[in-house]
C-alpha cells in the first residue's frame, strides 16, 4: 500500500445511500484520488468499508477513524483479514479514541485512559489469529503522547481538524518515516458569508469536544477565539475560495511534511455527496 496525494474524507460515503456511495466511490477512484476516507460514529463501519472496496479498483479505502470503543479488536483483525483478502491491500485501518462527551453520553465514566486503551487496543489486533499489520493501521494522533505512540506502533497518524502549523509539529514528532495524512476540510465558495453559514455551526460541533478544544490551545487559539468561532480560527481551519486556495492549503501541509491530505468537503447540505465539488478538486489537481 503505497499512500501519497489527495484522498478524499467523506460521512456521505459512510451514512448515505449505499448503493449512491459506491457509484460515487467509483468514480472518485477513476478521478484519481488516491485514498477515500469514511468516519465512524455508530453502525457497522466495516461494512461499508466492504462497499466501497467493492466499487473501487485502485483507491486504499481508510476508516478515518474506526472508534475503538465501539468494536472488539478480535473482530477488527478478523474483518481486515477478510476484506484484504478479498481486495488486496487495500484497506488502511485507522483508529481512534473519540471524544469523552460522546462516549459518556452513552455510559457514563466509561472514558477513561484514552493511551492505555489505545495501546490495549493495539494489543487485541497483534494478539488476534490474523494480526493486523502494523503497516495496514494509523491512529489519529493529536497531541505528542499519542504521536509517539503513532510512530511506534502503527503506520502513523491522522490528524483531523488540524492546521498546517499542526502538520509540521507532528512530522517532527512523527520523524521522517511514518506516514502523515492530515484532514482538511474546505468549502469551495469566493463568498465568506456563504463559507460562515455553511461551516460555522459544522465547527462549533468539533469545538465542543475536549480533544480537539485542547489542541487548537496548544496551537495559540485563545478561548475567545473558540467561543466565538472567531475568523482567525475558521480561515485557519477551513480552506475556502476558489480551486487554487484550496490546492494552496494542500500545498501548506505538504510543505509543513504530510505524506497524503485528506480533503473534505463541506456543501449546505452535509448529507449530500458533493460530486460537483469533488470534480472540480479533481480536474484542478490534474
Amino acid at each position: 500500500m503505497h499512500l501519497n496525494g489527495v484522498g478524499i474524507w467523506s460521512s456521505p460515503l459512510r451514512y448515505g445511500d449505499p448503493g449512491e456511495a459506491a457509484e460515487a466511490a467509483a468514480e472518485l477512484d477513476e478521478l484519481g484520488f488516491t485514498a477515500l476516507w469514511i468516519p465512524d460514529v455508530g453502525g457497522p463501519v466495516l461494512d461499508s468499508v466492504a462497499n466501497l472496496l467493492g466499487a473501487t479498483k485502485k483507491a486504499v479505502i481508510a476508516t478515518g477513524i474506526l472508534n475503538m470503543w465501539m468494536h472488539e479488536p478480535s473482530d477488527v483483525a478478523a474483518a481486515h483479514a477478510r476484506l484484504t483478502g478479498e481486495h488486496g491491500d487495500r484497506f488502511l485501518l485507522g483508529l481512534g479514541i473519540s471524544h469523552a462527551p460522546l462516549i459518556d453520553a452513552q455510559e457514563a465514566g466509561r472514558y477513561r485512559k484514552p493511551l492505555a486503551t489505545t495501546k490495549a487496543f493495539l494489543d487485541g489486533l497483534d494478539d488476534a489469529a490474523a494480526p493486523v499489520p502494523t503497516d495496514s493501521r494509523v491512529l489519529a494522533a493529536l497531541g505528542p503522547k499519542m504521536l509517539d505512540l503513532a510512530a511506534e506502533r502503527s503506520r502513523g497518524a491522522h490528524p483531523y481538524l488540524v492546521t498546517p502549523s499542526h502538520t509540521a509539529i507532528a512530522r517532527e514528532a512523527l520523524g521522517t518515516g511514518p506516514l502523515l495524512a492530515p484532514e482538511q476540510t474546505v468549502i469551495l465558495t469566493t463568498d465568506r458569508e456563504e463559507a460562515r453559514s455553511i461551516g460555522t455551526k459544522w465547527l462549533r460541533g468539533y469545538l465542543a469536544m475536549p480533544n480537539y478544544a485542547n489542541n487548537l490551545r496548544r496551537l495559540g487559539f485563545t478561548d475567545e477565539d473558540l467561543e466565538t468561532v472567531s475568523d482567525k480560527l475558521f480561515d485557519a481551519i477551513i480552506a475556502w475560495g476558489d480551486e487554487s486556495a484550496v490546492l494552496g492549503r494542500i500545498t501548506e501541509h505538504r510543505d509543513a511534511g504530510a505524506d497524503h491530505v485528506c480533503v473534505q468537503v463541506l456543501t449546505d447540505d452535509l448529507r449530500a455527496l458533493p460530486r460537483e465539488q469533488w470534480r472540480r478538486l479533481a480536474d484542478a489537481l490534474r
